[in-house]
């Protein structure tokens, strides 16, 4: 047990609003980044204001928001602390857990809509039949959110089972170890630290295919599991991106030189680059929302999300997390000599938006991917 998990979980009876929870992330930024994680408290306050129960069916006590909804929710989040941001995305985890045995899902949802999810999937562990239970023991890095988790998902591999997609066995946050190893410059906050189990059983009942077919009925469920997941690790850069420029804007506006020359938002090249930020991220963040949008509607009406618009959701989260990165890196290169100091604004929401963008899911070789798809051509496993 760690200090964190001592911690009080907020009285019922003391009203936490939206605003106030992004003011004490903001405030606490610097000591999630020095334990490198959100702490249990802050999660607990993440779960009042619906970041894990908001695309949870209503029929288990979740807010069934549209994702676009739920998405805006993390992005604003992610304005205030990209890897609180990061954490909070976890409320997405539902839609992967679906694949579960419909028991399973109840079990875990009907019980909490506000469970939160850590999972650590490569590379698959071989898991050991005992019986008709599973036999589990490995390491996985990776694991974002794993100090602030109630369950915990590995990778394995079942001898003799083909699937181009990874199986997971979960776990209770009690059954693993932890093993604390993550120290990064970016995303610094996210607890992507080691999960160790040695031994540990787990039923074939708590396995699922990630990316596999939902085995729950409500449309959230019929929305590309892969896309949306992609959508989450975007949104996040979309966050980090736009608090770079609000900062940059503010600090340009007053800022006195010390050289005597005008402040910064009185430069024409300072007014000129930022002006182009601005559009960059407007249009890939309008680019990334209409096409999820549209995606939404066509599922409600047609059951489902073709390939061709499934593809262009990928596209769009990769579009918006690569203009973010640059977004976030014309901000710190306006920032001037103040903007290399230890903990800037600028130099956090620059290497974290950098960070989301080096992701798997919208790195630099998924243009590639996304064109492929256009073209007929075939594409990478999980893509779109």
């Amino acid at each position: 047990m760690t200090p964190d998990t001592l911690l009080d979980s907020p009285a019922p009876d003391q009203p936490i609003t939206l605003d106030a929870v992004l003011e004490e992330i903001r405030a606490r930024r610097m000591e999630f980044d020095a334990k490198c994680h959100v702490p249990r408290d802050m999660v607990a306050k993440l779960k009042a204001i619906g970041a894990y129960r908001g695309i949870v069916p209503k029929r288990l006590g979740g807010d069934a928001l549209p994702p676009q909804d739920y998405l805006k929710l993390i992005e604003t989040i992610s304005m205030a602390d990209a890897s609180t941001g990061w954490v909070a995305s976890f409320g997405i985890s539902c839609t992967y857990l679906a694949a579960l045995p419909p028991a399973t899902f109840e079990e875990i949802y009907g019980k909490d809509p506000n469970t939160t999810f850590a999972g650590a999937m490569f590379p698959p562990q071989l898991a050991r039949p005992n019986g008709d239970k599973l036999v589990v023991s490995g390491r996985w890095p990776w694991c974002s959110g794993s100090m602030g988790a109630d369950v915990i998902g590995v990778g394995i591999k079942i001898e003799g089972e083909a699937t181009p997609l990874p199986r997971a066995a979960l776990f209770r946050a009690d059954q693993v170890e932890i093993d604390q190893c993550w120290d990064t410059i970016g995303l610094r906050a996210t607890g992507s630290h080691d999960i160790v189990i040695d031994g540990v059983e787990v039923d074939m009942d708590w396995t699922f295919i990630r990316g596999g077919k939902p085995q729950q009925d409500d449309p959230i469920y019929r929305y590309p599991t892969v896309a949306l997941a992609a959508h989450a690790v975007a949104v996040v850069a979309l966050g980090s991106a736009r608090e770079s420029l609000e900062w940059l804007k503010s600090d340009a506006a007053q800022r006195a030189s010390i050289t005597g020359a005008p402040n910064p938002g009185a430069r024409p090249h300072v007014q000129a680059d930022v002006a182009k930020a601005e559009a960059k991220l407007r249009g890939a963040r309008a680019h990334f929302f209409e096409t999820i949008e549209e995606a939404w509607d066509q599922l409600l009406t047609q059951g489902e999300v073709d390939p061709e618009l499934t593809l262009r959701t990928r596209l769009a989260s990769t579009h918006a997390a690569q203009d973010s990165a640059e977004v976030a890196r014309i901000a710190f290169s306006l920032g001037g000599s103040d903007s290399i100091r230890t903990g800037h604004v600028l130099g956090r929401c620059m290497v974290d938006t950098a960070c989301a963008a080096q992701h798997a899911f919208m790195n630099s070789g998924s243009w590639t991917s996304a064109g492929a798809g256009m073209f007929g051509q075939p594409t990478p496993p999980g893509f779109p």
